[in-house]
């Protein structure tokens, strides 16, 4: 890989743009992924905030769960927002029917945690290992970690709840941060694929 990785965001569903936007701003090369061909070009990839039963049906209907599961599992760095975080969690706490999970971080996650999409907020969280202050969170709908295993990593914590994990490649915030013009995450995340490269 040249300094420039490929990195994709999973266009099923969700907040597909702001991602690809974030993604360019922090020096990567960004491309929607659908299916799995767009899948094996990609140097890593983020998968979106949006409606994480939705996007698990959709992945299923796309024939995209099973090599979803396995870059994951080989290694192939990925960010959850949101969506994407549960989508990364080994065990939803309370899944809907038919819901499933690519798993590859070892925690359980609450869904639409911080409550209902009219009591969404914004919040200045820390978050270890990113310089320059506060990152602003946007929370929608948002999930939190319930617990972690030995595997996982806290990064940042809100009100008490877990809202940012790292296991290996894998990086998971309960917020959005592509919805703020603040891009220091997508930077961390690209230089995670920079490093795996």
């Amino acid at each position: 890989m040249n300094d420039t990785p490929v990195i994709g965001v999973l266009a099923l569903q969700g907040d597909v743009r702001e991602h690809l936007i974030a993604l360019a701003s922090a020096d990567a090369l960004a491309r929607p992924v659908r299916r799995p061909g767009e899948l094996a070009e990609v140097d890593g990839l983020v998968l979106p905030g949006g409606e994480s039963t939705t996007m698990s049906k959709l992945a299923a209907l796309f024939g995209m769960l099973d090599p979803l599961r396995e870059r994951i599992a080989a290694g192939m760095p990925v960010y959850g927002t949101c969506a994407g975080m549960i989508l990364l969690a080994d065990k939803i706490l309370d899944p809907r029917s038919g819901q499933e999970t690519l798993g590859g971080i070892d925690m359980i996650v609450r869904r639409n945690a911080f409550g209902r999409q009219n009591e969404s907020f914004e919040a200045a969280v820390d978050v270890a290992g990113i310089d320059g202050g506060p990152v602003e969170g946007v929370f929608i709908r948002a999930p939190w970690v319930e617990s972690v295993g030995a595997g996982a990593k806290v990064i940042a914590e809100h009100g008490g709840h877990i809202v940012a994990v790292r296991q290996n490649n894998a990086l998971a915030t309960s917020f959005h941060p592509e919805l703020t013009g603040d891009h220091r995450l997508h930077a961390y995340f690209t230089e995670m694929v920079r490093a795996a490269g």
